[in-house]
């Protein structure tokens, strides 16, 4: 990114996120969990599904497991069971235990609260470990990068890139640390509530008026 387009893009997501303030000021994460490791599961469980359904799944989820121990011990055709409603269910079945197992046997039954540790667990990239660490321990190491978060980003010209590791990068140039967790929850409620992927009224969307190109631009 050179300089020019450096400051042309923290101009334009600093009265971005200003907006997104005013319009969702209590944006935060909707996933149900009171500890790191059912917030871990919680985010593995939500992969292509929606909060809506990864809440009614850990409902009764956390109540039959409770610990890691518990998880690994667990029956793997039974626990695909009970996750089965959340979609990919085999996969996220055996990533689950795994991570399970490995936060038993190698970091003491506690969740790891480094990026680099929560890295080695299956099935845990940077966008699961990013919410792990700034929901469940209040450390901010980056910025969640999702699908929302990708589509903002190119839609409003943040980036030039498209895989999430870079976008990433671009955004933490273009904002100060301190916004980095807030603002990834408010453009996700923007996906979310105001602007989704299909066609919508962009008359509507205070944020089109900041950058007006934004109107013709639906998908990534």
């Amino acid at each position: 990114m050179n300089p020019k387009k450096l400051k042309e893009r923290r101009e334009r997501i600093q009265k971005l996120d200003s907006a997104l303030k005013k319009l969702f000021p209590g944006a935060g994460i909707e996933l149900k969990f009171k500890n790191p490791l059912q917030l871990l599961i919680a985010v593995r469980l939500s992969a292509q599904c929606t909060d809506r359904v990864v809440n009614k799944v850990t409902e009764k989820l956390f109540k039959k497991y409770k610990a890691p121990g518990d998880y690994a011990r667990a029956n793997i055709r039974e626990f695909e069971r009970d996750i089965k409603q959340t979609g990919f269910y085999r996969n996220k079945a055996k990533n689950i235990l795994a991570a399970a197992r490995m936060i038993k046997e190698e970091f003491h039954g506690m969740v790891p609260r480094t990026m680099e540790e929560l890295l080695r667990l299956p099935g845990i990239a940077r966008k699961s470990a990013n919410v792990v660490l700034a929901e469940g321990y209040g450390v901010v190491a980056g910025i969640t990068v999702d699908t929302h978060v990708i589509r903002f980003t190119k839609r409003y010209d943040l980036s030039d890139h498209k895989a999430a590791p870079r976008i990433e990068k671009d955004l933490m140039l273009l904002l100060p640390k301190k916004e980095w967790r807030g603002f990834a929850h408010r453009v996700i409620y923007y996906g979310r509530y105001l602007a989704p992927a299909r066609r919508y009224d962009t008359n509507l969307d205070p944020l089109v008026k900041i950058y007006p190109l934004a109107a013709k631009k639906f998908r990534v």
